[in-house]
C-alpha cells in the first residue's frame, strides 16, 4: 500500500514541457501583479473617497451654520429697521413743539400757567390663587 500512496512520476523534460512551466510561472506571476495593483488601487480610492466624503461632510454642516447666522442676522437686520423708522417717526415728532410740552407735562410734570397736576397711584392687580 505503501507504493501506491507514493508514486515516483517522472517528469519528460522537452522544450515544449518548459515553455509551458515559464508561461504558468509568468501567468502566475502576472495575477500576483495584478492582485497587488488591484488592492493598492482600491485603499487609494477607498483613501480618497473617505476625504472626500468627509469633506463633504464637514461643508454640509458649516453651510448650515452659516444658514441660520444668516437668518438670525436678517431677522436682526429687519428689527432694526423697525427701530429706525420708529425713531425716525420720533425725530420727526420732537420737531414739533406740541409734542414736545406734552411730553414735558407727561415726563416731568410741568404745568402751564393755571394748571395743576394730580398724582394718582397706580393700581395693583392681585392675583388670586387657586387652590
Amino acid at each position: 500500500m505503501s507504493a501506491v500512496g507514493k508514486r515516483n512520476i517522472a517528469k519528460i523534460e522537452t522544450t515544449y514541457s518548459r515553455k509551458l512551466e515559464k508561461a504558468e510561472i509568468s501567468a502566475n506571476r502576472r495575477r500576483k501583479l495584478l492582485i497587488r495593483r488591484l488592492t493598492v488601487f482600491f485603499i487609494f480610492a477607498a483613501a480618497v473617497s473617505f476625504v472626500m466624503i468627509s469633506t463633504l461632510v464637514s461643508q454640509a454642516s458649516i453651510l448650515e451654520e452659516k444658514q441660520k447666522e444668516k437668518r438670525a442676522l436678517e431677522e436682526k437686520l429687519s428689527d432694526l429697521k423697525k427701530r429706525q423708522n420708529v425713531l425716525q417717526e420720533e425725530i420727526v415728532k420732537l420737531n414739533d413743539d406740541d409734542y414736545i410740552a406734552k411730553l414735558a407735562r407727561r415726563d416731568y410734570f410741568l404745568s402751564e400757567n393755571n394748571e395743576i397736576i394730580f398724582n394718582l397711584p397706580k393700581e395693583k392687580k392681585e392675583k388670586t390663587s387657586v387652590k
